[in-house]
């Protein structure tokens, strides 16, 4: 193994502090990454023409800073604690990572449950029958039998009103969400409402198509449509049936009212079906879209249901933007993977998805429910709120809570969350909370990951009350 060490700067310093400072430079730079096995002491001091006491000595000395690690049988390597400080940092030692212990980062659905089994047999089946003439480049809607069966599944589990020729297939919602907009900016739209708080993709992807972004409000029945008439814009963005990431509802008549008001403005509403297929105390909501498919865009994926390394989504689009669609689809690229489309096909048609989310239901409704408990036994003084559903709860802190001091806190304990304020727009627009999803952690887990947070909750109420006043 070869290293890039420049060993003639510094040349009136001896030669084992100069090795000593270009390795732990490189680590502090990220040239040298956590786990990277270094050259034997031999190996290194023939590369670098010097002797190998030299690099003994550098080796021992960088071990006892931290930066490397030494084994026997296992050679040198850089430490896994060890990680870059970047070019801007004055701190000469290495910024050291605390391993995750509790993800509760928001949106991953649990890892271990894809059904690996269905999805090859799902693959092979597929691939068997697949005409050569299918491996070429086709529609950029997407493969017929994946439009073809979502159209059938999402009608009968989401009410929507699905013709395949409206389907187009993308590399999951943040993609879709891109096509969409450049769509609808093409056709005249120049600004957009998303929700505040909202998931960060819908203004960002918004922003990317160079579309001006408003923010409007929700509470705990959704968004706020009586803000829209005075905005001025051309279409919404929102997520109806579990709000991201509140959890609210939109209300029954706040869904009237939206799609009043989009037909009497000539707008249109994107519909983002988060995190619909999940429900545990309370029927399923119908989509949006099957109330007015000439004015709603559609869009699903199956990144919470199966895993996000799928990069499958899809988007329903009303007859009148399709063309437009495929032809902005045709200039971005040719589209997804067949192969990975014609298994999910197979998998929805055979039943196995309908399978697989009945044993995850089961699953993440023991994860909540074991979240809640915790949240009662070891923070009496926070509340979880939003519906019953979802693979995410927002747990909302008590008056005066430093939101950002909590989080930093609670990584330098190994828990991994997001503040509720990475879903604002509008600085101090929301009350302190957290959002943890439970989706990827097991119940034990969550029992004692939540007993951290209220550790750092403790923590940060703690440095609040020391600091000067």
């Amino acid at each position: 193994m070869e290293l890039f060490l420049d060993l003639h700067r510094g040349n009136g310093a001896p030669l084992r502090r100069r090795l000593e400072r270009e390795l732990r430079t490189a680590v502090q730079q990220g040239r040298l990454l956590p786990g990277v096995v270094l050259p034997s002491t031999r190996s290194l001091a023939a590369q670098l023409r010097v002797s190998r006491g030299v690099v003994v000595e550098a080796y021992a000395q960088l071990v006892a800073e931290g930066y490397l690690t030494a084994r026997q049988g296992a050679g040198t390597a850089v430490a896994q604690s060890a990680m870059a400080v970047g070019p801007a940092s004055r701190d000469p030692a290495p910024a050291l990572t605390v391993a995750v212990r509790y993800d509760f980062r928001y949106g991953v659905p649990d890892l271990s449950a894809f059904p690996r089994a269905a999805w090859l047999a799902a693959g092979a089946r597929s691939l068997r029958v697949l005409p050569d003439a299918d491996l070429g480049y086709g529609d950029v809607r997407g493969a017929i039998e994946l439009r073809q069966a979502l159209a059938a599944y999402l009608g009968r589990v989401r009410g929507v009103v699905a013709d395949p020729a409206r389907l187009f297939i993308s590399g999951g919602t943040r993609q879709g969400l891109g096509l969409v907009w450049r769509v609808l900016r093409d056709a005249g739209v120049r600004r957009v409402a998303v929700e505040e708080p909202g998931w960060p993709a819908q203004h960002e992807t918004a922003r990317d198509a160079g579309l001006q972004v408003v923010p409007v409000a929700v509470d705990g029945r959704g968004l706020i449509v009586d803000d829209l008439p005075a905005l001025g814009v051309g279409a919404v963005a929102l997520t109806p049936a579990h709000q991201c990431p509140t959890g609210a509802v939109l209300a029954p008549e706040r869904r009237a009212a939206l799609l009043d008001w989009a037909r009497r403005d000539d707008a249109i509403l994107v519909e983002d079906d988060y995190d619909a297929e999940y429900r545990y105390d309370r029927d399923p909501v119908g989509a949006l879209q099957g109330m007015a498919p000439d004015r709603v865009v559609y869009a699903g994926s199956a990144s919470k249901t199966l895993a996000p390394a799928l990069r499958i989504g899809w988007l329903l689009v009303p007859a009148q933007l399709v063309e437009a669609a495929v032809t902005r689809r045709m200039s971005a690229d040719r589209g997804e993977s067949v192969p990975a489309q014609l298994a999910l096909a197979d998998l929805i048609s055979r039943g196995e998805l309908d399978r697989h989310l009945r044993r995850t239901r089961r699953r993440y409704r023991a994860r909540r429910d074991a979240l809640v408990s915790a949240v009662g036994q070891h923070l009496p003084g926070a509340r979880v709120e939003g519906i019953a559903a979802g693979l995410h709860a927002v747990l909302r802190l008590s008056g005066g809570t430093d939101e950002c001091a909590v989080v930093r806190s609670a990584q330098q304990r190994g828990v991994a969350l997001d503040g509720l304020a990475t879903f604002c727009q509008l600085p101090g627009s929301s009350p302190p909370a957290l959002v943890l999803g439970y989706g990827n952690v097991s119940e034990p887990a969550i029992a004692r990951g939540v007993a951290e947070v209220a550790e750092a909750c403790r923590s940060a109420a703690g440095l609040r009350a020391s600091a000067p006043r």
